[in-house]
């Protein structure tokens, strides 16, 4: 009899149609998986075969738009979710509503749009502990699915964005570890870092089988993209980082099965049914016994060529669109061409940001790294990446030396490392929010540096066409469940600061670096700890809210340290915290 591995993952709901929808499961052989709802929708799918592993992405058609019904899994029509201790709600499968079927654009509800990053299933070294134990403080995550479960009022994120960092590949805990050793000497390199594909699947196990992320991802659909840890820290810095890793005996193996899980485990969630139906690699793997060749050999040349595939995406929310951004594998290294995206994802990027104006009232542009940085790490970087390409002594003189170590030891990798990029990309912003047809609010939404903080860039008057009608903010939101040092903290802070801007300042001027196109302030944060916003969307109106778990006597809660308008400038904001 068939069993349930991991899943189920509730991924893709369609808000064109509000009629299908996507469910991905792991099961412990092949089987056929099918997914039965309430309401008579259901869809089945035989399991492909990957690196021993079997999978299945269930189509879900059949529902009706503007509802929430309960479902369940079988293989080989035997019922494995929800299982018979389960103590958590039913997990269900909601729709929008369509304007002109069931109501209409005026009175849609809202959308709400939940982010963040960086999530240790379990602390480096350490198993699953109790809250009250746990040194990094309660999972945000977990949190989150605690609430809900236990509320069933509670507002519910339509969608979650995980952007980066969903598994860290460099970063084990101890129960990994020992899984690890079982399989190998780990005073080998890469040591205690995961080597190939069935170490990665330790660690989707270990972050989605925990029970309330679990039944949280089965109920809430979800969208993901990759950053560094995903494979490993600082992945894809510069053409020396490059060179450096790839000489080593076990990089290799390390970036294809890198990839190769995160196509199986994170991709595939991100397509649209339309869209797996014409996937070329979807369809290889589902017709032969075993996937395993043919994924490999995608994942390598996706590595040697980052022109040979797209990992991001777009989604469309009703009026709002999510364009999902690759900053980690779409890069360009040459130290003299260097580039965040390659031409061809440039090029994609603006195409779909610029498609059918007037068709969207905002758009959340999602990259693993911030845009818009505190101001003394964004003039570090752009100083960085003047010296490597030789502005003081040349490419290969002692500044540009200087420039790379830092940039190395520093992380020193951000859009701002990428001169040319941040200019294209604060250019396609302004673009995007300018003129007749300008949606609300343009959004930036990103992680990666382990604190949360909003900033709102201005335009010089002297801008071309001038700056953006719509509202343009970069929201920054880590991690979900991981640490910053003391150090690092006092360093943001001080990045915030005239003190750091002055410094910055002055890295510019030594680094003969362009004046940027425009400034930014911090309106809000920076806010340490584990956390999430969530983007709530309504019409041309949008709010925004961040929530935090902490450890009380009765255990984790969420609590709200803000809340605020993102287009009522009457709006007041609430700094209280609310125990939610």
């Amino acid at each position: 009899m068939a069993g349930l591995r991991l899943g189920p993952l509730l991924r893709y709901v369609d808000w064109e149609t509000a009629s299908t929808a996507t469910v991905w499961v792991e099961s412990d052989r092949p089987c056929t998986a099918e997914v039965r709802c309430a309401d008579g929708a259901s869809g089945s799918s035989r399991t492909f075969a990957v690196g021993g592993h079997h999978y299945a992405l269930v189509v879900v058609s059949g529902l009706t738009p503007g509802s929430t019904t309960a479902y369940e899994v079988l293989l080989d029509d035997s019922r494995v979710w929800p299982p018979e201790d389960h103590r958590f709600p039913a997990s269900t499968i909601t729709t929008p509503a369509i304007p002109g079927e069931t109501e209409d654009a005026e009175t849609a509800g809202p959308l709400r749009v939940a982010f963040g990053s960086c999530r240790w299933a379990a602390p480096p070294g350490g198993g699953h502990t109790p809250v009250r134990a746990d040194p990094v403080g309660p999972d945000a995550l977990d949190t989150l699915a605690a609430r809900l479960a236990a509320d069933p009022d509670a507002a519910r994120p339509d969608v979650l964005l995980l952007l980066g960092d969903q598994v860290y590949a460099d970063e084990t805990s101890e129960e990994t570890r020992r899984r690890l050793a079982k399989r190998r000497d780990l005073d080998e390199p890469p040591g205690a870092e995961v080597a190939d594909y069935d170490e990665y699947t330790c660690l989707y196990d270990e972050s989605w089988g925990d029970p309330e992320v679990r039944w949280l991802l089965s109920t809430v659909p979800s969208c993901m993209i990759f950053d560094d840890h995903d494979v490993i820290d600082d992945w894809n810095t510069s053409a020396v980082w490059q060179a450096d890793i790839r000489a080593t005996s076990w990089w290799h193996e390390r970036i294809v099965s890198g990839l190769m899980s995160y196509w199986v485990y994170q991709h595939l969630g991100n397509l649209s049914p339309e869209e797996l139906a014409a996937d070329p690699l979807y369809a290889a793997v589902n017709a032969t016994p075993d996937g395993t060749q043919a994924v490999r050999r995608f994942a390598a040349e996706a590595d040697a060529d980052p022109t040979s595939t797209r990992w991001s995406y777009r989604r469309i929310f009703g009026r709002v669109r999510l364009l999902m951004v690759d900053s980690r594998a779409a890069r360009a290294l040459d130290e003299q061409q260097r580039a965040m995206l390659h031409p061809q994802e440039a090029r994609w990027l603006r195409e779909e940001a610029l498609a059918a104006p007037g068709s969207y009232d905002h758009l959340l542009i999602g990259t693993s790294l911030p845009w818009l940085l505190p101001p003394l790490v964004h003039d570090a970087e752009q100083w960085s990446a003047a010296l490597c390409r030789g502005e003081r002594g040349g490419p290969q003189g002692r500044w540009a030396r200087i420039g790379e170590y830092l940039r190395q030891r520093a992380d020193l990798e951000h859009w701002a490392a990428f001169p040319d990029s941040f200019k294209l990309l604060t250019e396609l912003i302004r673009e995007v929010g300018s003129g007749p047809d300008a949606p609300a609010t343009v959004c930036v939404l990103s992680g990666d540096v382990h604190h949360a903080y909003i900033a709102e860039p201005a335009w010089p008057a002297t801008a071309p066409g001038g700056g953006p009608s719509a509202r343009v903010l970069q929201l920054t939101c880590s991690p979900v469940h991981n640490s910053i040092p003391k150090p690092l903290k006092a360093g943001f802070r001080f990045g915030w600061s005239r003190a750091g801007r002055r410094l910055g300042g002055l890295l510019a001027r030594h680094g003969r670096v362009d004046t940027s196109p425009v400034q930014w302030r911090k309106t809000d944060g920076p806010w340490f700890g584990n956390q999430l916003m969530t983007l709530t969307m309504h019409g041309r109106k949008a709010a925004l809210s961040l929530v935090q778990a902490k450890s009380r006597k009765t255990g984790a809660q969420l609590e709200t340290v803000f809340e605020h308008s993102l287009t009522d400038d009457g709006a007041s904001t609430f700094s209280q915290s609310t125990k939610r």
